[in-house]
């Protein structure tokens, strides 16, 4: 299994999902999910993550960051991230044993459309289930802060996010943002899309190929996907958990890392 960092490459947008556990809820109660945000935004200060999005579920989290080059930062974030959560909560409740799946999923995001479908996909997790209409009802996520920024404890990076998505101001992209969403809602195509937590990359197919040269021999077994306008890596599928086939989970075998790896 491949490491952590050996499949980041510099200048591209990351999505990061990572699941509780057995799929249990360890996220149920408010409070667990707000420690999930101040540790993430631990990370963000101590190691210059570039956060886009996040959202954070009863049961797995998501999270769309930016690798600017600087080594090891997505890796150095997410071991701290989760390792601190894990921690605390074993320790709250007196119990032993993984707090999460052990492994977090990693796909390669192409800026532009690609990126904007990315967003909304984050955003609108908490409408798929039917626990809220609205990404705006859902505290937890990057929704409300894009639309309401923060003047302290900021997670997103605001600029590198307006820049990525293409808008020459944070106002113009907030509004472009607010209706995407809107749009998204309205046309009750809201649904689960694998493209985001089991393939390597996603975007056009000069983006795929782009991601496969610059791969490698790490590319070797990979395959581009043709699905409709969009272009997917996959790799070959792997049973990794008999509790977990990837046939019937929402992140998948490949490309995916334990967090705790640096190296």
């Amino acid at each position: 299994m491949a490491r952590a960092n050996r499949h980041y490459i510099p200048g591209h947008v990351w999505h990061l999902t990572h699941r509780c556990h057995k799929r249990e809820f360890l996220f149920k109660f408010a409070k667990d999910r707000l420690r999930w945000m101040q540790w993430l935004y631990e990370a963000r200060k101590n190691h210059q993550l570039v956060i886009l999005d996040y959202m954070v579920t009863s049961n797995h989290t998501h999270l769309l960051v930016y690798d600017h080059g600087k080594p090891d930062v997505i890796a150095k974030s997410i071991q701290l991230l989760a390792g601190r959560i894990g921690q605390e909560y074993n320790a709250r409740k007196k119990r032993k044993g993984a707090f999460w799946q052990d492994r977090y999923h990693a796909t390669a995001v192409e800026t532009g459309e690609n990126l904007r479908q990315c967003i909304v996909y984050i955003d609108l997790n908490m409408v798929r289930t039917g626990t809220v209409n609205h990404p705006s009802q859902w505290y937890w996520c990057g929704y409300n802060e894009i639309q309401n920024p923060r003047r302290k404890n900021i997670l997103i990076g605001y600029e590198k996010l307006r820049e990525l998505a293409g808008y020459d101001t944070f106002d113009t992209f907030q509004a472009a943002h607010r209706k995407w969403v809107d749009d998204s809602l309205a046309s009750c195509e809201n649904k689960r899309e694998s493209q985001w937590t089991e393939s390597i990359a996603t975007g056009s197919n000069t983006f795929a190929n782009k991601i496969l040269s610059q791969l490698g021999i790490r590319a070797k077994g990979h395959r581009i996907l043709e699905k409709g306008q969009t272009f997917q890596i996959r790799e070959k599928r792997e049973s990794y958990n008999p509790l977990f086939d990837s046939e019937k989970c929402d992140i998948a075998s490949e490309n995916t890392h334990y967090w705790g790896e640096n190296a």
